[in-house]
């Protein structure tokens, strides 16, 4: 049975059939539709993905901790060290 079929199946069903098929679609969309959401997300591989190692080759980012720190005091202190207590 293809769509046409099936979808002129439904449309020559009464109302509460209809109801009845929507809510089996639903209940059999909750079942499965889980599984293969979570087969499509465990297929993928995090290192095939092109946005890993983008920044391998950054010189600035060598120390990450500093760079964190002076992003700080460049964009929220307005050029003011956080780490001087003065």
């Amino acid at each position: 049975m293809n769509q046409e079929q099936i979808i002129d199946a439904l449309t020559h069903l009464p109302p509460e059939a209809q109801r009845q098929v929507v809510d089996f679609i639903d209940f059999l969309q909750a079942r499965y539709g889980k599984a293969v959401h979570e087969q499509k997300v465990q297929g993928i591989r995090f290192n095939d993905e092109p946005f890993i190692g983008m920044w391998k080759d950054n010189d600035t980012l060598i120390n990450s901790d500093q760079w964190v720190r002076n992003l700080r005091t460049t964009e929220w202190a307005g050029g003011k060290d956080l780490n001087d207590d003065h």
